[in-house]
């Protein structure tokens, strides 16, 4: 039995619909709207009285502060409701989070939960002002529009691994045949990677490979995990005239002659890892590198030092790590800044480090720009900034993580695209790190929930070129290459054009 519930702030503690409502009369200028209620509605299967009596004012909603609702919620007439959740698939920390503290007052209860956020908006309203208040409510990227009705069962029907498709005939397919099947299947691997992938299975393998195999290849051969953009090789390079000229030009050519003396007569591509890359390089031939710890494991910049500690002196290794989610943040600033703080700290705390400190730096349009000037596909400026700041937040708070540098630089350089950075410290006993290389037989132990909306393919964005029918057709892939609006360009202003 799928059980409904609602909590709504009191009046006075009610600071996010009084932020919602004063936001919608600024920014949209509705002039009708008299007040937004904000009611967040949990739908629960699984649960027994006993338990949901004693969640109700436990986890559900705050007795001091909140007004709880049983199924149904009292709306003045002439107002309007809409429903907000993510779209199926996506994590909903908030419902997981309920459903594991449900679990701590009953470890028996076998329950989910589906949570959904109700806005109500009063006032004399035309259909043309909801319609704006609802997209400036609702982000497609992650969430819809959800239903008002209560669902009959919450449980989302899912694939089980024995169910995993194999691709039949992939082995023997034309090249003609395997291009139709690269377009169908959105693959973000060339066309030349799948013919190769073909040729493996047919030569080694000797059998077809299932899907999930093929999205697996495809996740490790994006440009997220490799970062092919950055290897591109550069045939040619020219310097635009201005005041930073000579001084660019300049540092060119002390990058040239760094190559010559790390790679000598050894034929090496020139690319935009290079260029980043070379001064370790050459500090490391000049052995002035003595303190980087080096390993097979590549997680994050490892360096050894000598700690003092209760008056010993001790082998210490410090790991630093910085993580970029620009176009992430820019389509979902929650998630993109969240995953952005969590991607740095994801490695040195697979490098088996510590982490305890967190930088973060950040490039924005202005905020204070106005709705209506905001360019056409794009998210505003303030929802960005706001959202994004959550987002970082959100994720540092859980870690327990202190960000002690935090800036936002804001310019018209940064509205087609956004700059999220976030950057960490980590350090740990040099003894505490153990290393070991895998070997043949070794058992291999995964651990984790299903798999989310996006698939194997979460990371494979990144290698493909967007236009703005990708929000529909690989929105859930968080990690994303350079949005390209080719068709707003007919239309856009000389200015706009110069910001893309």
């Amino acid at each position: 039995m799928v059980r409904r519930i609602y909590a709504e702030k009191q009046k006075g503690y009610d600071i996010e619909a009084q932020n919602l409502y004063r936001d919608i009369k600024e920014n949209l200028h509705v002039s009708g709207l008299t007040a937004v209620r904000v009611i967040n509605r949990y739908d629960i299967d699984g649960l027994d009285q006993e338990t949901y009596d004693a969640a109700k004012y436990t986890i559900f909603s705050e007795p001091a502060i909140d007004r709880a609702y049983d199924e149904i919620v009292p709306v003045d007439a002439g107002s309007y409701s809409f429903a907000v959740e993510y779209l199926p698939g996506q994590y909903d920390q908030r419902a997981d989070s309920a459903a594991q503290c449900i679990r701590l007052l009953n470890a028996e209860a076998d329950v989910t939960v589906r949570f959904a956020r109700l806005f109500v908006m009063v006032g004399n309203l035309s259909k043309e002002e909801l319609d704006a208040i609802k997209d400036y409510c609702i982000n497609p990227v992650d969430s819809h529009e959800a239903e008002l009705e209560k669902p009959a069962k919450l449980q989302m029907d899912m694939i089980r691994p024995d169910d995993v498709m194999v691709v039949q005939g992939f082995t023997a397919m034309t090249p003609q045949e395997l291009d139709a099947y690269h377009n169908e299947m959105g693959f973000a691997m060339s066309r030349e990677d799948l013919r190769f992938v073909r040729e493996h299975f047919a030569k080694e393998e000797k059998r077809n490979p299932s899907i999930t195999e093929l999205k697996v290849i495809d996740t490790y051969w994006s440009d997220h995990c490799r970062h092919t953009t950055f290897s591109t090789k550069i045939k040619s390079v020219d310097f635009e005239h201005g005041k930073y000229s000579e001084m660019i030009k300049a540092s060119y050519e002390d990058y040239l002659k760094l190559r010559e003396e790390v790679y000598g007569d050894r034929e090496k591509d020139l690319s935009l890892m290079d260029l980043a890359v070379i001064g370790t390089k050459y500090l490391k031939k000049k052995g002035k590198l003595q303190d980087l710890d080096e390993s097979d494991e590549i997680n994050a910049c490892s360096i050894k030092v000598k700690a003092e500690v209760d008056g010993k002196t001790e082998d210490w290794l410090v790991m630093f790590k910085n993580e970029t989610h620009n176009h992430p943040t820019e389509i979902e600033p929650f998630g993109g800044a969240a995953t952005c703080l969590g991607g740095a700290i994801r490695d040195p705390l697979s490098g088996r480090v510590y982490v305890y400190q967190a930088m973060r730096v950040t490039g924005s349009g202005d905020p204070r720009t106005k709705l209506e000037d905001t360019l056409s596909g794009k998210l505003p400026q303030r929802i960005i900034t706001k959202r994004a700041a959550k987002g970082y937040s959100s994720y540092g708070n859980q870690i327990g993580l202190s960000t002690g540098q935090v800036a936002e630089i804001y310019d018209e350089g940064y509205v087609a695209k956004r700059m999220e950075v976030g950057a960490v410290i980590g350090a740990a006993p040099a003894d505490h790190v153990y290393r070991e290389n895998p070997e043949a037989g070794d058992l291999i132990v995964l651990i984790g929930g299903r798999t989310g909306r996006d698939g194997c393919g979460g990371a494979t964005g990144s290698s493909k070129g967007h236009t703005e029918e990708s929000i529909l057709n690989c929105g859930a892939e968080v990690q994303k290459g350079i949005l390209l609006l080719r068709e707003t360009f007919k239309d856009c202003t000389e200015e706009k054009k110069r910001l893309f």
